[in-house]
């Protein structure tokens, strides 16, 4: 995490600070060519890149688009004799952390040079925390088409083909697309997600291929768009049928030029991107009704992929159940939980509607309410019926976490007392507390026969 690579033609500098660095404890190389010290960035990545823009072979703002291409996490740090209010803003435009005069100042290139390494580190922490609070990110199960699509995946991944994912919403369509990208061969490189159901058609065009400053009333600057970021990369283009007539008229473009231009710009940007697309609707179905472009779904449906549904790979619940149980009871610091088999039964006897996703809230819910190390049948079938609805007006009326607790655990007692008639001592066993316990919580919650 403290690797820092110079780029600067003048070696007396790069030794200068080089020297000033080294006496601080970090790792230094140098480079006095802009071309070998590019391909030092993507063989072994540094943590902070320092870089001059006046140099022969390319400017520091050509070697700094292309970092940022490559490894948009280095952050780079721009140096010159040349300090103008004008490279100044577009060095940051272009990504770079900070921007330092020549001379070096040594106290000001210690200062930038911590906080960019500073920022690099938070960054990292922040995706790790990502990953805890998402999960692996595993494709999970073992019926026969997790099997086919796991097959397929290992086979396409390797390949710059198209692919179109299908499946209803919450089946892990996403997943299938990261799971692709991390064993292609651009895994190193960027993986850009697009959900173009969640972008206005006013809005999706400068979003996909960016745009150029005064192209349109708002904007102020100029922007790289989700194709230019995801250059060498994978681009998720996901619930692709939601794009606009001309946003599809320009990723058609795209694939067969591999350029792209930015709205209200005339210079064409080469791209080298992968597509990998998706959605939950009937495309042919879309077409007919000319929604989508017949061009464009053969461009994209070179190799499909349909992801079934929960309620079609019911085998797969417990294993699904058990990897959930797991990352939740992490997340919020809980002891081990296990589902017994009549409540795993129960599970597997659902419909999940909502899929994978619906599941997994289900199991983050379960754990939160019923507090136990084994969970079975009894605890959870208030959670599953078909009047799930009082669970959700539940959720939507607690203004916090302890609220929520709260009213949940006063339905769950309520419930178990009218399912025993009242009786207080065989509720009180089954929820495997004291006789007062129970009757504190009653008074606690106001609880009384009759509700």
């Amino acid at each position: 995490m403290n690797k820092i690579l110079i780029i600067d033609d003048e070696k007396e500098i790069c030794e200068s600070m080089k020297m000033i660095l080294d006496y601080e404890g970090y790792q230094v190389n140098f480079s006095t060519s802009a071309t070998k010290g590019l391909k030092f960035t993507e063989e072994d990545p540094p943590a902070c890149l320092l870089l001059d823009i006046q140099m022969p072979e390319m400017s520091g703002f050509e070697v700094l688009r292309k970092v940022k291409e490559s490894s948009p996490s280095i952050s780079v740090i721009i140096i010159s004799a040349h300090g103008s209010v004008e490279n100044a803003v577009k060095a940051t435009r272009l990504g770079a952390f900070d921007f330092i005069e020549k001379p070096i100042d040594r106290d000001k290139l210690l200062i930038s040079v911590r906080n960019a390494i500073e920022q690099v580190k938070l960054l990292t922490e922040n995706i790790e925390i990502k990953k805890s609070l998402e999960g692996s990110g595993d494709i999970l199960g073992q019926s026969k088409s997790i099997k086919s699509i796991l097959e397929l995946i290992d086979k396409v991944a390797p390949l710059d083909t198209r692919v179109l994912i299908t499946g209803e919403n919450g089946t892990g369509k996403e997943l299938v697309a990261r799971a692709i990208h991390k064993k292609s061969q651009r895994k190193e490189k960027p993986f850009i997600e697009v959900n173009c159901a969640a972008i206005p058609n006013e809005l999706i065009e400068s979003e996909l291929f960016g745009h150029e400053k005064g192209s349109f009333t708002g904007a102020a600057n100029q922007r790289i768009g989700k194709f230019e970021l995801a250059n060498k990369g994978t681009i998720f283009l996901d619930e692709v049928v939601d794009m606009s007539q001309q946003a599809q008229a320009k990723v058609l473009r795209a694939i067969e030029d591999g350029k792209i231009e930015r709205v209200g710009g005339s210079k064409k940007i080469d791209v080298d991107v992968r597509i990998i697309s998706a959605t939950n609707k009937e495309l042919l179905e879309e077409i007919q009704k000319e929604k989508f472009r017949e061009d464009l779904y053969h461009r994209l449906n070179v190799i499909p992929i349909i992801v079934p549904p929960l309620r079609e790979r019911k085998d797969d619940i417990p294993i699904l159940v058990d990897a959930f149980t797991k990352e939740i009871t992490n997340r919020h610091k809980k002891p081990p939980v296990k589902f017994l088999d009549d409540s795993l039964k129960l599970l597997q006897e659902m419909t999940w509607s909502g899929n994978v996703r619906e599941l997994k809230n289900i199991i983050e819910r379960i754990i939160i309410i019923i507090d136990k190390k084994e969970i079975a049948k009894a605890d959870i079938e208030f959670l599953l019926k078909p009047g799930q609805a009082s669970m959700d007006d539940i959720i939507d009326d607690s203004n916090s976490f302890q609220e929520f607790k709260e009213k949940a655990e006063r339905a769950f007692i309520l419930k178990q007392l009218n399912e025993n008639g009242w009786n207080i001592s065989k509720t009180a066993e089954l929820l495997d507390i004291q006789r007062s316990h129970l009757y504190n919580k009653m008074k606690k919650y106001g609880i009384e026969k009759g509700e």
